[in-house]
């Protein structure tokens, strides 16, 4: 199970108003791109370019990363598209700016942002949008997708892990070292009606600065995929579902303006 941290909150909030993040943004931001050390940006970023190709068309195409984080697959879809990037958190935010300063990075809840301008492709990936809790607030948040999309344009979201491919009681152990920084991740799942709960578990350490000791949950919101079909249909997107996607278990939930 990969770690996941999201870049929008939960609960009721007024059109245009951007939303505290949740506390692991501000504990774990600066560490955030060491403990996703091993994912491949560039392979994922290759692949929803390929669907873009695909249905959208060839070219270079106006791409809006909704939940960018620290812009690592924003990093590699600038080289052949126009980029603007939104996130919730303005920890993560920092360090993408200090990465792209070339790119345009807007603060934004993703269920209510607003741009003067509409793009080709809008991707949400790593399972940014399975952090919101309730149906309603996916539904707004790929009703804000549809809204930023030209007509033809193409919505590619990676969704959370399915009921009944998520494994309540599963331990799981990823570690990283290097001359800078030792981190050590422990991860317990378990399941509460329709979410899972993740307990993370870090110990992370510095040369001459010693060991410090973190402690988050990642609440999920559990969906099917004919929920999460269901759920693009009323936002107005002609849905499907991709099977084979960029992490196990997961799959592509596309959504086409038509």
């Amino acid at each position: 199970m990969r770690h996941r941290i999201r870049a929008s909150n939960v609960g009721s909030m007024r059109a245009g108003e951007v939303r505290p993040a949740p506390s692991q943004f501000r504990e774990l931001a600066q560490y955030y791109d060491v403990l996703n050390a091993g994912k491949d940006y560039r392979g994922e970023s290759a692949r929803v370019e390929s669907i873009a190709r695909r249905f959208v068309g060839p070219g270079r195409k106006t791409w809006l990363d909704v939940g960018c984080g620290t812009g690592r697959h924003l990093e590699w879809l600038k080289r052949h598209h126009s980029t603007m990037g939104v996130d919730a958190s303005p920890q993560m935010l920092r360090i993408a700016r200090r990465r792209l300063p070339d790119v345009p990075l807007i603060a934004g809840d993703m269920r209510s942002f607003r741009l003067d301008r509409r793009f080709d492709v809008i991707s949400c990936l790593y399972s940014a949008i399975g952090h919101l809790q309730t149906k309603a607030d996916v539904r707004r948040a790929l009703s804000t997708f549809e809204q930023h999309l030209r007509p033809g344009g193409l919505a590619i979201v990676e969704p959370w892990i399915e009921r009944s491919e998520f494994h309540p009681g599963f331990l799981h152990l990823s570690t990283h070292r290097d001359l800078a920084i030792t981190a050590v991740r422990v991860a317990y799942s378990r399941v509460r009606r329709n979410h899972s709960i993740v307990e993370y578990h870090y110990l992370i350490g510095h040369p001459g600065r010693g060991v410090r000791y973190l402690k988050v949950s990642d609440v999920g919101l559990l969906l099917a995929q004919r929920e999460l079909t269901q759920l693009m249909r009323e936002a107005g997107l002609t849905p499907r579902f991709i099977s084979q996607g960029l992490t196990p278990g997961r799959g592509l939930l596309l959504g086409i303006k038509t």
